[in-house]
């Protein structure tokens, strides 16, 4: 009877002692970032402004989930590819249905002090994909003129009659 009743306060301790969310997610969560087109730049800032990760799609990162006491990280993903519009996505931590577990399971220390704390408490989307769209071609608005040499031998008797000759330069 005696193993029994402490086999039972231990059992009691560690579950309204758990953090769930802590257990089953962890405090980082791996995220895949893809573009169509592949081979953008990209740029991922957290909350703070600081830089994360810097470099080309598709890449996969493992990004922290919290950023304090009861605070979801936000990041803010930059893509950018030549001949393309840059794209700004960002990406916000959403609670977790394994925090909801300390409530059923009685873990109390684990909802108010240890997944806030950590951040385990959110949980990101496993993939963020940016859809890139082309951009239209820069013009500054000046005419651009072209010049182009050719012999006279080359040109037909039309042409000949509507070139004009070079002014000598002295």
């Amino acid at each position: 009877m005696k193993f029994a009743t402490r086999a039972a306060t231990v059992l009691t301790a560690v579950v309204s002692l758990s953090a769930c969310a802590t257990i089953f997610n962890g405090q980082t969560q791996p995220v895949s970032f893809q573009s169509v087109p592949e081979g953008a730049a990209i740029t991922v800032t957290n909350r703070a402004g600081e830089k994360v990760h810097s470099g080309m799609t598709p890449v996969s990162l493992t990004l922290k989930r919290g950023a304090g006491y009861f605070k979801s990280e936000t990041y803010t993903v930059s893509y950018s590819k030549d001949g393309f519009a840059p794209q700004e996505i960002t990406v916000t931590g959403t609670m977790s249905g394994w925090y909801i577990g300390n409530i059923l399971f009685g873990g109390f220390i684990g909802m108010l002090a240890v997944d806030p704390v950590t951040g385990a408490m959110y949980y990101f989307p496993d993939a963020v994909n940016a859809q890139l769209q082309a951009s239209a071609p820069k013009t500054s608005g000046a005419q651009t003129l072209q010049l182009q040499l050719v012999s006279t031998a080359s040109l037909t008797p039309a042409q000949l009659q509507q070139a004009q000759p070079l002014p000598a330069v002295r």
